[in-house]
């Protein structure tokens, strides 16, 4: 009987020489859904991915895609999953249907299937106007949606997506959210990697956040904004000399502060008693204030409430701690 579990990670271990970057993780990925891995840079996301795909191996740990150990039974998770890079790995001199139909024949398809198998995917992406064209002359949107094209051509039941929308424009991004879904719906288990909150909470069935290699907390997108609590309130003071007197001024559990830009957010547990509360405090102090707002909590508190930095350093293959542009 087949699992409803499409992955299973129990005490996932790896480090690069001295650089610990997971540090026992557990997650499980259902079948038909998109699970979205969040963290900041160098957390480790594109590690996990690159076990999961066989590309790495583990130091330690239980780990299974499509029912198979990825250590012991590499060839059948290969022939399991597709895999998207952060950036698209399609020959630019060929052009969109020889790129589909080479990755065709790579998957031991004959040519009849290999061809047909490429004209399907260039109707279903919209590249069927750009398929005798050489890819170097395709936009990056493009090139990401033949990539992605390429990851599928044989079918695979479980797609790794590691930041696939990373430098396209808005409505790049909007196509290939929709292609996305539409993969889902028709029993595709997708494991997302992103640095696009409003990505995750637009497509993902669960999430999990890791920081410094472990697993800090997990849930939909609406039990993790629930974990943080409370609405927002953010202000933007309209002089930078006033700045750290408001923030003495004004009485809550801050969030974040930018000296910078100004701005304040805060936990707002009383709503617009609050709000009103503030500014009486920071008007009896005689401190301007240039914009205020009150909203519901987005990932992006999530993700600032749970980790409360910016960007780490992971190691490479060779133990070298870069940057994770490249993680």
């Amino acid at each position: 009987m087949v699992s409803e579990n499409a992955i299973v990670i129990k005490d996932l271990r790896k480090s690069f020489k001295d650089v610990v970057v997971l540090e026992g993780i557990d997650f499980v990925v259902r079948r038909g859904t998109v699970f979205a891995l969040l963290g900041p840079n160098g957390a480790g996301k594109t590690t996990t991915v690159r076990i999961l795909s066989t590309l790495l191996p583990p130091d330690s740990g239980q780990i299974t895609v499509n029912g198979y150990d990825v250590v012991r039974e590499g060839d059948k998770v290969r022939a399991s999953i597709g895999l998207s890079g952060q950036f698209a790995a399609v020959d630019e001199y060929l052009t969109g249907f020889e790129n589909l139909e080479m990755m065709g024949q790579l998957y031991r398809l004959n040519l009849a299937q290999s061809r047909s198998r490429s004209q399907e995917l260039l109707e279903q992406f919209e590249l069927v106007d750009a398929a005798a064209r050489p890819v170097k002359t395709y936009s990056g949107g493009m090139r990401r949606r033949l990539d992605l094209a390429a990851s599928l051509v044989a079918k695979p039941p479980i797609l790794f997506l590691d930041e696939p929308t990373t430098g396209l424009d808005p409505r790049s991004r909007l196509v290939m959210w929709n292609i996305i879904k539409e993969l889902v719906a028709g029993g595709t288990t997708i494991l997302l990697t992103t640095q696009y909150l409003d990505e995750a909470d637009q497509l993902a069935d669960r999430i999990v956040v890791i920081d410094v290699g472990k697993v800090i907390a997990e849930g939909s997108s609406d039990e993790l904004k629930q974990q943080v609590g409370g609405e927002r309130l953010e202000l933007t003071v309209a002089q930078a000399a006033d700045f750290e007197r408001a923030c003495q001024v004004i009485d809550g559990e801050m969030l974040h502060t930018d000296p910078e830009s100004r701005t304040i957010s805060l936990v707002s547990k009383q709503g617009m008693k609050q709000f009103k509360q503030i500014l009486d405090r920071l008007d009896d102090a005689d401190i301007e204030v240039e914009d205020l707002s009150l909203r519901r909590p987005t990932l992006d508190d999530v993700f600032l409430a749970l980790t409360g930095h910016g960007a780490v350093k992971e190691a490479d293959e060779e133990g070298k701690a870069v940057g994770v542009d490249a993680r």
